[in-house]
């Protein structure tokens, strides 16, 4: 395997869409439906990068990403966002908060694994 990502989103189509073309440049992909689930997972196995939703239920991926980096176990996993919140200020805040990409929805698969294939390969 080259790498493992967590893919989360709330929508079953898009979480599909990202696993399948990371999968395919060889990747193993865990899903999960929000950042609460992302979180848990994190805990039981520290994944290379993660993607992530800005708006989901339970926990939103600005959260999220707050949670991960606040704890020094987590605080260096590269993340992506990946959302349909393209304003000024959602990009601010994404940097503001850490993220190391961020793709706005629709976004080209391509350019997708692109980012994800770099983070992983800087973590390894």
């Amino acid at each position: 395997m080259k790498g493992h990502v967590l893919v989360v989103d709330d929508s079953e189509v898009v979480r599909e869409l990202i696993a399948v073309n990371l999968e395919l440049e060889g990747l193993e992909v865990v899903r999960c439906a929000d950042g609460l689930e992302a979180l848990e997972r994190v805990a039981e196995q520290r994944p290379d990068a993660i993607t992530l939703d800005v708006m989901m239920p339970r926990l939103d991926g600005f959260s999220t990403i707050e949670r991960l980096r606040a704890d020094p176990g987590t605080a260096d996993i590269p993340v992506v966002i990946v959302t349909g919140r393209a304003s000024a200020a959602d990009v601010a805040r994404g940097k503001a908060v850490g993220v190391d990409a961020y793709l706005t929805k629709p976004f080209e698969p391509s350019e997708l694994v692109a980012t994800v294939l770099r983070l992983v390969g800087e973590q390894r």
